[in-house]
């Protein structure tokens, strides 16, 4: 290699010797990363919340029939007390997946400690729900809040790529069928214009389903009006986005609970009934 494209030396941090009254600055790393830790709930009196105990040993069965079927499965919370329900929701915590599901009646779903467990609230919904993803996800997902305008939408100037991909989106959606393997299209290793993200956003609309994932930074997962067209957009700790991509599926991966998932709620939860006993 020759030395015109070699890094030059002798400059740049720790490149020079440090004066007494010098102190080497590092970057500051990404720090926070949320992991799993148990949690054993507060309890009095266990003969109180009898009805919340034996209904977290059946979401553990849930979890384990699911991790081998992926089928949902719920439990209705109205009928039980308020310190029931309390016990419930102080054993399952919150973990770090959110689903807004808008129509009627809008819900919201928070994923818990233990993956592939959700709560599920709204105007008289409130219940736990077992599945990899919750099932009116995937049900209300194309469910238009903005119908999609397809190849009517008004083309502003600037345009380069979106109506090639548009068409291909259109191409996709109409033949999916279904199939595990999602078309993806990578937004952010093809040149783009900025009228092409508008465009694109007012060509493929928006649905009624908002996924937020909070880790080692965020995954926003957006469904489009255009069925089975979803938006997956991952952000750094620092809020900047990194990969911005259009996926075409049932429901793109990253927002689903894997049996191993599952496998490891049903012992996690069964672990932290023993701790009760």
């Amino acid at each position: 290699m020759s030395n015109f494209v070699m890094p030059p030396t002798g400059f740049g941090p720790g490149s020079q010797p440090l004066g007494e009254d010098d102190e080497l600055q590092y970057t500051v790393m990404p720090q926070d990363m949320r992991t799993y830790s148990p949690h054993t709930p507060e309890v009095d009196d266990a003969s109180k919340v009898a009805a919340g105990t034996a209904l977290m040993h059946e979401v553990a069965a849930a979890c384990a029939a699911s991790a081998k079927d992926f089928q949902s499965r719920s439990f209705d919370l109205s009928g039980m007390d308020d310190e029931n329900r309390r016990f419930i929701a102080d054993t399952l915590g919150e973990g770090e997946v959110s689903i807004r599901m808008r129509g009627i009646p809008a819900l919201r779903a928070q994923e818990t400690f233990f993956a592939g467990v959700w709560l599920i609230r709204g105007e008289g919904v409130d219940r736990v729900e077992v599945a990899p993803i919750p099932a009116l996800a995937i049900e209300r997902a194309f469910n238009p809040v903005r119908p999609a305008e397809l190849t009517a939408a008004v083309k502003p100037a600037g345009l380069a790529n979106a109506p090639a991909l548009l068409s291909e989106l259109i191409d996709k959606s109409t033949s999916f069928d279904g199939g595990p393997i999602p078309h993806v299209i990578n937004l952010t290793l093809l040149p783009h214009t900025e009228p092409d993200l508008e465009w694109l956003d007012v060509a493929l609309g928006e649905g009624s389903v908002t996924i937020l994932s909070r880790g080692y930074g965020n995954c926003r997962v957006t469904a489009t009006a255009l069925p089975h067209v979803w938006r997956v957009q991952f952000f750094n700790s620092m809020d900047t986005l990194i990969l911005d991509t259009f996926e075409v599926t049932t429901m793109p991966e990253v927002a689903l609970a894997a049996d191993e998932d599952l496998r490891d709620s049903d012992a996690r939860i069964r672990d932290v009934m023993e701790t009760l006993k």
